[in-house]
């Protein structure tokens, strides 16, 4: 169980943040009014030194930072990769950022990574597992870490458990906190099959640390079916903003990422879509005090 005293200290706000990419640095650094935070994918600053090194530690001096892992590969069958997390605790270290969060996923085969975040069965041992995992990584960097919740197309035969009891029960034995990523409950929903909204009522919100938003594309299955695709790489749409705002209105306000990976827009598409999350926040505190 995490030491709960080795968290991060420093304040995350319930503000809106954006996915930092480097062909917005000076944008960004033109007015630092704009957005509250910046979110970075650990993998990309594991390097000892170098230009997006420097930009970050810049950049870290200005903004609360969230670093977001993507190659740990917390649900695989096999070790944790020692090496990528002695590079992860080296970042943690130095940055020191606000939150610091992982994918419920897997990506790693024996000696072999796979470019993709694939999802896991829901069963006893894959809990176990997985809190093994979680609670090696929060030993090692020393502070809490989030776990996001997948997007999903298909379920698992073999599962025996919901995806909430599964993240509940991981939360409950290690002591993480959720990583609620909203678009991710409505492409799996869709996909599935099964109420957005009744997910949410039931996710354990007292956990959430951080919420993501993101785009989505719209597919067809073999059978005619609509088939939702968790891209990145549009705007968020209007069924996931309202989602957003249903689920606000049930946390209360948390720090809320626009995530934007692939295609990636001019700044001020971004900025705009990180001012529509400030305003739901905003109203969402006015509505609580």
């Amino acid at each position: 169980m995490l030491d709960q005293s080795k968290s991060a200290p420093n304040p995350m706000p319930n503000r809106a943040g954006v996915g930092y990419k480097a062909q917005h640095l000076n944008d960004i650094l033109k007015d630092t009014s704009v957005i509250s935070w910046l979110e970075i994918h650990a993998e990309n600053y594991m390097g000892d030194g170098g230009r997006p090194i420097a930009q970050l530690k810049h950049l870290a001096e200005i903004y609360p930072i969230s670093c977001h892992g993507v190659g740990l590969s917390i649900g695989a069958e096999g070790p944790l990769d020692a090496d990528h997390l002695a590079r992860l605790k080296h970042l943690v270290d130095w940055l020191n950022p606000a939150l610091f969060s992982e994918h419920l996923a897997w990506s790693t085969h024996d000696t072999h990574f796979l470019n993709d975040l694939l999802p896991v069965p829901y069963t006893q041992d894959v809990v176990d597992r997985v809190v093994d995992h979680i609670n090696q990584v929060q030993d090692t960097v020393g502070r809490q870490m989030l776990l996001e919740n997948p997007s999903t197309y298909v379920a698992f035969a073999e599962s025996d458990m919901s995806e909430i009891d599964f993240l509940s029960a991981v939360a409950k034995r290690t002591g993480c906190g959720l990583l609620l990523d909203v678009n991710n409950v409505f492409v799996s929903a869709t996909n599935q099959q099964y109420s957005p909204q009744g997910y949410i009522d039931a996710y354990p919100l007292e956990h959430v640390g951080e919420i993501h938003l993101g785009g989505h594309e719209e597919d067809a299955d073999d059978h005619g079916e609509t088939l939702l695709i968790d891209s990145h790489s549009r705007a968020v749409v209007d069924p996931v903003w309202a989602l957003y705002e249903y689920t606000l209105a049930r946390s209360g306000p948390r720090p809320t990422l626009i995530e934007w990976d692939n295609d990636i827009p001019s700044w001020d598409v971004l900025a705009s879509e990180a001012a529509q999350a400030d305003a739901l926040l905003a109203n969402t505190v006015q509505k609580v005090a």
